[in-house]
């Protein structure tokens, strides 16, 4: 039990994971450092309510990736709480760590949240007895009310043991207004902003960021993971996004803002208000953000090019229509077309999202979807490698669509630990993989266009050269199998 009514000395924990191939050098935090969002919003929440609050990010700059050497920083810290957000593929880490956290310190109080946590839930206290406690849902409240030292059996969205059961509570309350919540402590973050990279060519200024404005889904894709936000959608109001942006700009020198909500633009009104704000005040800062197809028409497109707004992303998957009508409804070919050709018009880049490997995946649907992205004539594209999550509505029949190897540690979209039916092996897919991600790259229409904003993107260059071995070791990745 947590000691009530005292202030407590908390280290949050962002466990590095595996996040490369198997038997290569790990070079994702190089490529595209991302600050742990989620973790940050905790934090100032907790700070807020008097704990002293420290974070450490096993991904941040100089931070080693010896297991033993990132307890003893952690214990340096002399926490009485130690929380870990993990991912499905960073959750082994996340064990292990709590794991020597309490060989050297057995009665430090161990918490876990995230959406592995959030997805499989009591099955993962039974089985990792390093963790006193994990946390489903939003973690904000829950590990507000337990660092305060309430009773466990009271704290919604808390999962615990009374002696050997394992008690699941009744689910957090969600945050209604987002706009309560305290900015995300990004001064907690060691090296914050000029060692956390956006991926490269999708800014023109430095130093950047990212910025999440809302929270939950209206949809619910196939593939996607809502254990932690749910459905529905609640989103921060036009003036404090605005604030938040102005807060990174003056107090951190942001130039340029990743905006990772999956419906940015679904309630136009804000994003109307928010438009006029930065167009009318402008703060000196670029940002990209995505959309989704049927929420967004040409006056609102021309309005986010005039605030600021440098590329936008689509949710594409795929371009094979029973692919698309199974798992991302609601979306047509035509509307990509027609949505991508007004995003350029505006003079918006257009970037389009993909995902190979899902169930009912064939080398014919891959060759559609690899030629509708040529087609398409997009400013960048990122083609994702399908991975199971416990959260997700394909997971319960996923052995039924195809091989899967269940290894948390590569469940990371960077690895194909499920082949479908027609498939025939692992290797063909890496094979299939890796030829039409060059594709893209080595297209014509895409290098011409390329060539002409090297100037706007010599940042970009200059850090690609400085890590040149490292980069080109992860091109030579993409090379295909002969």
């Amino acid at each position: 039990m947590i000691p009530a009514k005292q202030k407590k000395r908390i280290v949050l924990v962002h466990p590095r994971g595996f996040n490369w191939f198997p038997g290569k050098r790990d070079i994702t935090d190089i490529a595209n450092r991302m600050v742990p969002q989620g973790l940050l919003s905790i934090a100032a929440y907790l700070r807020k309510q008097g704990h002293n609050v420290f974070l450490y990010d096993c991904l941040g700059p100089q931070a080693t990736v010896n297991l033993t050497l990132q307890v003893k920083v952690i214990l340096n810290y002399h926490p009485q709480i130690v929380g870990f957000s993990a991912t499905t593929s960073s959750f082994p880490d996340a064990a292990d760590l709590a794991q020597k956290i309490k060989e050297q310190s057995p009665d430090m109080i161990t918490v876990c949240g995230g959406v592995h946590v959030s997805a499989l839930q009591g099955k993962l206290l039974k089985d990792y007895a390093a963790f006193d406690y994990l946390i489903a849902g939003e973690g904000e409240i829950t590990m507000a009310q337990l660092a305060a030292g309430d009773d466990p059996a009271d704290i919604k969205g808390l999962i615990w043991r009374r002696v050997d059961e394992v008690i699941v509570n009744q689910p957090q309350i969600q945050i209604s207004d987002l706009d309560s919540l305290p900015f995300p402590a990004y001064e907690k973050l060691a090296g914050f902003p000029n060692d956390y990279h956006l991926p490269l060519f999708s800014y023109i200024q430095t130093p950047g960021a990212t910025m999440i404005t809302s929270r939950g889904c209206m949809f619910q894709c196939s593939y996607c993971d809502r254990s932690v936000f749910q459905k529905g959608f609640r989103f921060n109001s036009a003036a404090y996004i605005y604030e938040h942006m102005k807060h990174l700009r003056n107090k951190f020198g942001v130039r340029h803002i990743n905006i990772y909500d999956d419906l940015f633009t679904a309630n136009r009104p804000r994003i109307v208000e928010l438009c006029s704000k930065l167009s009318r005040q402008p703060l000196g800062l670029n940002f990209n953000c995505a959309v989704r197809v049927g929420y967004t028409d040409d006056d609102l497109l021309k309005m986010l090019k005039d605030a600021g707004c440098l590329m936008v992303s689509l949710g594409i998957e795929s371009a094979d229509p029973q692919m698309l009508a199974r798992h991302k409804s609601g979306v047509s070919l035509d509307d990509v077309r027609d949505t991508v050709r007004r995003i350029q018009a505006a003079g918006l880049r257009a970037k389009g999202l993909f995902m190979m490997g899902l169930p009912g995946e064939t080398e014919g649907s891959i060759k559609r979807t690899s030629d509708f992205i040529i087609s398409l004539g997009l400013d960048d594209m990122n083609m994702a490698k399908f991975t199971p999550f416990p959260g997700a509505p394909l997971w319960a029949n996923i052995r039924q669509e195809g091989t899967f190897n269940e290894n948390w540690r590569l469940m990371n979209c960077l690895n194909f630990v499920f082949i479908p039916k027609d498939i025939e092996s692992k290797e063909k897919l890496d094979h299939l993989y890796n030829e039409h991600v060059k594709r893209f790259y080595s297209d014509w229409g895409w290098r011409k266009k390329f060539r002409k904003r090297l100037w706007q993107h010599r940042k970009s260059l200059i850090y690609l050269l400085r890590h040149l071995p490292s980069f080109w070791s992860a091109k030579n990745q993409f090379e295909p199998n002969k």
